[in-house]
This record gives structure tokens, sequence and C-alpha cells, in this order.
């Protein structure tokens, strides 16, 4: 488990769904030159080429005629589930279906922010007019185990399992209700599902793309269930049923309705460094922008040559909503991606887009409960925002932040924390890894985070809710401590989003 986690820790989520994709056709290409697949290994292969290059040419005219920034990812990942969604050979269904979809992204935006899973919609909205319908060759016996292992990863990179978990219990739950009311044998039912249906694809790619998604735990789990019930087949509104992408344009509408709809295009207006390899990237506001402490957005940076990781990463917002300015913290490092290495050049001629805003890392609406932080590294960003967010409203909240860093140069937004102390609104404790970096003033702690520090500086510690954010290694590293130490699952409150990597 610990060589799975580290490879998805060392790849994007969106490079990971191409990967996937592309592992996806080769095999498929293989299968039909075994004729184990009803087409052959030519009507594929073109079938696949001629959708990279329509969705490719009506993306590059739509993003200029929007003036839009793009993401060459996000257009290969479409047309690649198009060719495995859509029979091959079918030109004019696929030519249509790119058209559309692709077009969506720009035509049906709000704020330049898209409202309907790309995919779903040019299928739709292509087999609409040509009566027309795909055939989600993908969801077939044969392609199941390729499908199912990559697809594992994805929502293990992503953390959507209880999303899709929900999704696929409602679902199951509705094909069978209807399986009994119809007199059905339940059990050739169930395996139906799973080998000639697409709902193991459409579950792990197409249903957890993260931009038609809501932001939040509990309404991710809700989402789920609305597309699984729309999902089984026997769903219908007098002549019209269910369909896959139906059901995911219908879930898509939901999703809008609760997420924020902001998609900001930012300037940078200045850098200012708060540790040896952090930097506070200050934007400026043209609006207000509204949000929660703790929350984290989509950062898009396109850019020539981008490496393996592409140009999207996702940032924690550092700045508390009280201050009229957009930061985010950033570590940089002379052997960076691409991305970052842009990031650190970016001037105040160039924009970025921040989109999505999701999380649940966010302080507890009652304010009686008492909290720990535990941060580490770039992990402190979230923390910066709650505190100032705290001092700035005044709100009486009893809160313990324990910060581990190599040295004290190492401690980003200090001032802050030490501000917030100075003034009672919350206790810091300190702690120096490496030991020949202590000064001989120090008073604060050396050594790790461990359970001995813990119980000496928190003493009422499980009456507490901890919030651990940092490196997906040390996060896992304190949640298996704490647990040790008799604190509850449900008292554990870990900060996670897609592609941290």
């Amino acid at each position: 488990m610990k060589i799975i986690d580290s490879f998805l820790n060392s790849i994007t989520m969106y490079k990971l769904i191409l990967y996937y994709l592309i592992g996806l056709l080769v095999i498929a290409f293989g299968l039909s030159f075994l004729h184990v697949l009803p087409f052959s290994p030519l009507s594929l292969l073109f079938s696949t080429v001629y959708v990279l290059i329509v969705s490719y040419i009506t993306n590059k005219i739509f993003s200029k005629l929007f003036h839009a920034p793009t993401n060459l990812e996000s257009v290969y990942i479409s047309a690649l589930i198009f060719a495995l969604i859509i029979t091959p050979g079918q030109w004019i269904f696929l030519s249509w279906a790119a058209i559309l979809g692709i077009a969506s992204k720009y035509v049906l935006a709000f704020n330049k922010k898209h409202l309907f899973n790309p995919v779903a919609f040019g299928v739709f909205a292509a087999g609409f007019g040509l009566s027309q319908f795909a055939s989600w060759w993908v969801g077939t016996g044969t392609m199941l185990l390729p499908v199912l292992v990559g697809g594992l990863l994805i929502v293990r990179k992503i953390r959507r399992e209880d999303m899709v978990f929900t999704f696929f219990v409602v679902g199951l739950l509705t094909i069978m209700g209807f399986a009994m009311f119809n007199g059905t044998n339940l059990m050739a039912q169930v395996q139906n599902v799973f080998l000639e249906t697409p709902i193991l694809f459409f579950a792990f790619v197409m249903f957890t793309e993260p931009l038609t998604t809501p932001p939040t735990k509990n309404l991710q789990i809700l989402y789920g269930a609305i597309v699984g019930f729309l999902f089984c087949p026997q769903v219908h509104l007098g002549t019209l049923y269910a369909t896959p992408e139906l059901a995911l344009l219908l879930g898509n509408l939901y999703s809008y309705s609760v997420s924020s709809k902001e998609r900001l295009l930012l300037t940078l207006e200045k850098k200012v460094r708060v540790a040896p390899d952090i930097y506070n990237l200050v934007f400026s506001l043209s609006q207000k922008f509204l949000f929660t402490p703790g929350q984290y957005m989509e950062w898009t940076l396109p850019h020539r040559s981008p490496d393996s990781r592409g140009n999207r990463r996702y940032f924690t917002i550092a700045s508390s909503p009280t201050e009229n300015k957009m930061i985010v913290g950033v570590r940089f490092n002379p052997k960076g991606s691409s991305f970052k290495n842009t990031l650190s050049t970016l001037s105040s001629k160039e924009k970025i887009v921040a989109a999505q805003l999701s999380g649940d890392f966010t302080m507890p609406k009652d304010v009686s409960k008492k909290l720990v932080f535990i941060a580490g590294g770039i992990g402190v960003t979230p923390f910066r925002s709650m505190v100032k967010y705290v001092m700035d409203r005044g709100e009486k909240r009893d809160i313990v932040l324990l910060y581990t860093a190599k040295s004290v140069k190492d401690f980003a937004y200090k001032e802050i924390f030490d501000d917030a102390t100075n003034r009672g609104i919350i206790r810091t404790v300190y702690t120096i890894t490496d030991k020949s970096c202590v000064p001989q003033n120090w008073t604060g702690e050396t050594g790790r985070i461990d359970a001995n520090l813990i119980k000496r500086k928190v003493l009422d510690f499980k009456e507490r809710y901890f919030y651990l954010s940092g490196p997906n290694a040390l996060v896992e590293a304190y949640e298996t401590l704490l647990k040790k130490m008799g604190v509850r699952s449900n008292r554990i409150k870990k900060d996670y989003f897609p592609g941290f990597a």
C-alpha cells in the first residue's frame, strides 16, 4: 500500500487519469486485434486520433473566441473518453459529440466556470440531434479488470471514496428495486450491471470530475445518491428514459446549485518571503470574495512545455476572508516542477486562474469546541487563514497550535501566531526538529511532535478536535499516533485535496 501511495503522491490527478485512459485504449487495441472486441484495431486507432484532432481544434477556436486560458490535459482527457464510449467508425456522431462537448466548456459557462461535464453534454446533445446513442463499449466484461484496477487508483488519489460508494449503493439498490418489482432474477441483474454496463468507468472517470462535483463531503454524498438513482435505466419521465450521460447532466445541475460560482482571473501584486523556501503570493481582488478559512482552490497557470505534472495545482488559501487580498503560501525549490518554476517568475502582467473553491478542512461553527492545530512545513497555510480570521472577528475559541519546523527561520507566519498568542487568542507550541539549529535562548520545544509532547502541552487532549495539515506522510503518521493515544476518529480532521503532489 505504501508503494501505491508513493506513486499516487508523485503524480497529479489529471496525469493519472490521462495515463489511465491511454492504458485502456492500448488494452482495447490489443483485444480488438485478437477479435475480442467487435471492431478492428485500425478503426479504433483512427477514431482516437480523429477525435483528438477535432477536440484540439475546437478547443483552440473557442479559447481564442472567449479569450480564456485553456488546459490541454483536460482536452485530451475528454477526447479519449469520447473514443472509449462511442463505437469506433461513427464519424459524424463522434465529430458532433466532440465539438459540442468542448464548446460547452466555454458557451455553457458562468463566470468562466462550465456547468456540465463536457463529455456527457457532448454525447447527449449529439445523440439527441442525430438520434444516436453512445455504446459505452468500454463497459464490457472484457474490459472489467483494467477499468476496475485503474479506477480504484483514481478514487484513492482524489479521496472521493464516500461519494463513489454512495453512488454504487444507491444505484444498485435502485436497479434491484426495479428488478424485484418486475420479477427479474436479482443476482443475474447485479451481474449484468457490472459486466454489461459502464457503471464502473462512469463512476471512476466521469462522475468524479472535480469541476462539476460539489465542494464538500456531505454535498458530495448527496450528489452520489442523486446520480446513483438516476443512473438506473428504468428511471424515466414519460418517454424520456435515463442514460448515463443524462444522469450526470442532471446531477451537474444540482452540483452547480450548491457550489461556488467563482472563477477568478488574478493579477500578482507582490511576493513576500515568509521562510527560506516559502513565499506568500499576494493577489489583488477586484471584488469581495467569500470563502471559509481552510478551503482551497484549483489554480491554472498555462505555460510553455509543461512537465508531467501539468499546469494545474491545488493551493489552500492562506489569507483570511477579512482581508482584501488573496494570499497563497507556496514552497519553491531549485528542482521544482515547470508549474512552480513559472509561478516563481510570475510578473504583474501575467494572469493566473483560481477556481473550484472546495474543502471541508474548516473550523466548527460551534466556537465552544476545543481545537488543536498540528502543522508541518507548508501545511501551516490553512492555520494562518484560520488564526487571522479568529483575531479579526474577535471570536472566543480555545485553540492550541503545535507547529514543527527544522529551525526557527523555517517557521512561516510566526509573527501572526505570536501576535495571537500574546493577545491570548491561541496557545502556540513551537518545536525545532534539528537540534543543531536550536539557538541558545530558545524557550520552545525540540524534537518531533510525539505523544509525550501532546500530553504535556495539551492536558485535555481527549476532549479536543485535532486538525492535521502537512505532507501526506506526516498527516497519516499523526493520525495513527492520535488514535493510539485514544483520540476518536471523528475528532481528527485531515487537510487533503486532489492533486496534493
